[in-house]
């Protein structure tokens, strides 16, 4: 009887998350237009593979913050990141360009509004890898996120968060 209870409860789970995925694909999905939010902050353009889920996510945080967002799908995220002078240990799956600043990576929302607002003398930033509980990102955070300014190709703290 309790095998038969704890297996109730398991589906019950299941159909939730299984729920909750399927509404969430429809209700938010990206139309990969380009829309004025309140804000009417900067253009971003964010370069990234056709396959890259998480990506998508980032674009939705972006656009929840007031940025006009378009899309830019490519097969060859290699071209982009050696356009912009990013050193494969800066890389991440992503790359926005918003004014004269690239953004390589899931950085949180404030420390972009930073890099605008303070307008320091880099090419960049940067948040390597696909830190778990960044936007975009699944997962809690579990650690500073340590996000990097590059200038020319060289590296420097810009900012933890």
């Amino acid at each position: 009887m309790k095998s038969l209870k704890r297996l109730s409860i398991l589906i019950t789970g299941l159909v939730f998350v299984g729920g909750f995925f399927i509404v969430n694909l429809f209700v938010n999905r990206d139309t990969h237009d380009q829309t004025v939010y309140k804000k009417g902050l900067g253009q971003v353009t964010v370069y990234k593979s056709p396959s890259c889920g998480c990506c998508v996510g980032y674009t939705r945080f972006l656009k929840q913050d007031g940025y006009v967002v378009s899309i830019e799908e490519t097969t060859d995220m290699n071209s982009v990141k050696q356009a912009h002078n990013i050193p494969s240990s800066m890389q991440s799956c992503h790359t926005a360009i918003i004014g004269d600043y690239f953004v390589e990576g899931h950085i949180p929302l404030e420390v972009v509004d930073k890099l605008l607002a303070e307008k320091p003398n880099l090419d960049g930033i940067a948040l390597p890898g696909m830190p778990a509980g960044s936007p975009g990102m699944p997962g809690i955070k579990s650690e500073e996120f340590i996000i990097y300014g590059l200038k020319d190709g060289q590296v420097s703290e810009y900012t933890r968060i």
